[in-house]
């Protein structure tokens, strides 16, 4: 039996809704008071789950407050710890400080590594198992000493460019940076297409200096594809590269959209048909703002993920494919 547990604040309720649908159980929600100096004051779950397991689904939706999610999430998982729920899962799709996961500059040998921070944090808040989403860099799931399942999303979007894009078969799959370009090649060879990159230089976060093509583009289809987008400042830039360099048509594909500061201006003024991204992130909010942006659900994923991993079937098969 599985209670969900789901904080009024920050976590989608449709989200969840449609996960627990999928599953035929119920969830439960969390009572939420905060203290004038905005420390969570208590937080009482609605719902028994002595010897129970109790699946987190969590969204970190709010990018502007996402520590406050994090720590919230950290709460909930050792409230259910000590309500003797018998096995506690945290379902992450975006899981936060994914890019702070080396320290890659010369110079920074006291920069933190953050997500192996969180790691630990989420291993002592007791909980068992962790399930997300396309990771920034697939070794955070050794930072951690409990079983994590890192799901993907490809097949998703690939069965999206099938579905919405008349002229697959004359696509060319871009990365946006050459660290993208074994998510791309993958794409591009289960598409039986070519694939590009660019590869950029930065001056510094956030900002890119120069950007230069490496692929034929000319009179294709360009499909952009990245594991998530923040200022937008990358996907802008490259477009703009891509259309200069011949593409007849470009489409980004993310699998987490921040969309932080400007991006929702800059994707409106640049020349996409369309930016696609997965709910990992809600947003609703964002799309009354931004026409060109599009939803994959990934709720279905997630469910068949949960329901496997609580009946000891591996998870393997949603690597490559949608589930029904």
């Amino acid at each position: 039996c599985v209670s969900w547990l789901i904080p009024e604040l920050c976590f989608s309720i449709d989200r969840v809704t449609s996960i627990a649908d999928r599953l035929n159980v119920d969830f439960a929600l969390i009572h939420k008071e905060r203290k004038k100096a905005n420390e969570v004051d208590r937080m009482v779950l609605v719902g028994d789950v002595k010897d129970r397991v109790a699946i987190l689904v969590d969204d970190m939706a709010d990018t502007c407050e996402i520590n406050d999610n994090l720590m919230e999430l950290l709460i909930m998982i050792n409230a259910c710890k000590i309500a003797s729920a018998s096995r506690v899962t945290a379902v992450i799709p975006c899981f936060p400080y994914a890019r702070q996961d080396k320290k890659d500059k010369v110079g920074q040998s006291r920069a933190p590594i953050s997500a192996k921070l969180v790691a630990n944090m989420l291993s002592v808040s007791g909980a068992d198992h962790i399930i997300t989403m396309d990771l920034h860099a697939s070794q955070i799931q050794g930072f951690f000493d409990i079983p994590v399942d890192n799901l993907y999303a490809e097949p998703a979007v690939l069965k999206w460019i099938k579905e919405n894009i008349p002229e697959w078969k004359n696509c060319i799959i871009v990365s946006p940076d050459a660290g993208g370009a074994k998510r791309v090649t993958s794409i591009a060879d289960r598409l039986n297409v070519d694939f590009a990159l660019i590869h950029k230089e930065r001056k510094k976060a956030n900002e890119v200096d120069r950007m230069v093509l490496v692929g034929d583009v000319k009179d294709r289809v360009a499909i952009l594809v990245d594991d998530m987008a923040d200022t937008c400042g990358t996907v802008c830039h490259a477009v703009d590269k891509l259309i200069s360099a011949g593409a007849v048509k470009v489409y980004a594909i993310l699998t987490h959209g921040i969309f932080s500061g400007p991006a929702i201006s800059r994707i409106n003024n640049a020349c996409f048909e369309a930016v696609v991204v997965t709910n990992t992130i809600p947003q609703e909010e964002k799309m009354k703002h931004c026409p060109k942006i599009q939803v994959i659900d990934i709720s279905m994923i997630l469910a068949e993920a949960i329901r496997r991993t609580h009946n000891g079937e591996s998870v393997s098969y949603l690597f490559s494919h949608v589930p029904l």
